[in-house]
């Protein structure tokens, strides 16, 4: 059975669930999905209640949500990489973190995106409005908080040296909320955890083939990483 991901090469999430891919070197196809992709559209739209991505198709199988994809991929495809760790108690830790990275990280920096997007106006030549300040601020206050708690855990906790399922989420999660709201000075730690996952060759392969689509991100990309 051939393994497909669905999903766009500048989405956060998709990125979650290619890191794992990569570092097992899994075989599998990457579909493109967006404007002229109707056959990988599609598949999305049909596999997901809200028509989101990544999807991943295992043969008549269809697995969404990026977090549930990888811990499919370290049940049905386990690799050198341990996606999920053997303990059950570190791998109640891992969850917690994922959720942390995808709900308070994820979710904070896509607020300030959305509030950008929110007022795109729609046409053949669309641009990007002026956001809501109040969603906008809001966002990057949740980021603040999220990087305050981050550097705390830090102080008395490690990650894994490996790729795993924290991996998978951290790494977009921080790549994108530096982008939206950088890292204070006072979170050291949680700098130095975003520099030591972009410099993973998985991760480092997401961002290079995500470059080119720089220009379209709302708040605007810095002109590093």
């Amino acid at each position: 059975m051939t393994l497909a991901l669905y999903g766009h090469l500048f989405s956060s999430y998709t990125w979650k669930a290619l890191i794992p891919l990569y570092a097992n070197g899994t075989q599998f196809e990457f579909r493109q999905i967006g404007p002229g992709c109707d056959e990988a559209n599609a598949v999305v739209h049909s596999a997901h209640p809200a028509g989101k991505f990544p999807v991943l198709t295992d043969g008549d199988i269809a697995v969404i949500e990026a977090t549930t994809i990888v811990e499919y991929l370290a049940v049905h495809h386990p690799g050198p990489a341990p996606l999920i760790p053997a303990s059950p108690a570190v791998a109640v830790e891992a969850r917690m973190l994922d959720r942390v990275f995808d709900n308070y990280f994820q979710g904070s920096f896509q607020r300030v995106v959305g509030a950008y997007l929110s007022n795109t106006e729609v046409g053949n030549t669309p641009t990007i409005g002026e956001p809501n300040m109040r969603e906008v601020e809001a966002g990057k206050a949740g980021l603040r908080r999220a990087y305050q708690w981050l550097e705390s855990w830090l102080e008395t906790h490690s990650l894994s040296p490996h790729v795993s399922l924290v991996t998978c989420a951290a790494a977009p999660a921080l790549f994108y909320a530096d982008w939206v709201d950088p890292i204070p000075e006072s979170c050291p730690k949680v700098i130095s955890l975003r520099e030591e996952l972009l410099a993973l060759p998985e991760v480092a392969r997401c961002v290079e083939d995500a470059r080119p689509y720089r220009p379209y991100f709302p708040p605007g990309a810095p002109e590093r990483d």
